[in-house]
């Protein structure tokens, strides 16, 4: 869901509002935009680390 609001060029304050964190001690409650943040930057980095680590195709 966040990458999607991302694609759509929403801000991190409009992502973290709509969403709604659903398991844990703060189960129910909105993450920080701060939080939101880290998350996208923590998927940015593995995409390329994965795309990095994937030999090239060959065919």
């Amino acid at each position: 869901m966040a990458l999607h609001l991302r694609s759509n060029n929403h801000s991190l304050r409009d992502i973290a509002s709509r969403l709604v964190i659903t398991t844990g001690k703060k189960k129910g409650r909105h993450p920080s935009p701060a939080t939101v943040m880290r998350l996208l930057r923590d998927h940015d980095q593995n995409m390329l680390t994965a795309a990095a680590t994937t030999p090239p195709h060959s065919g």
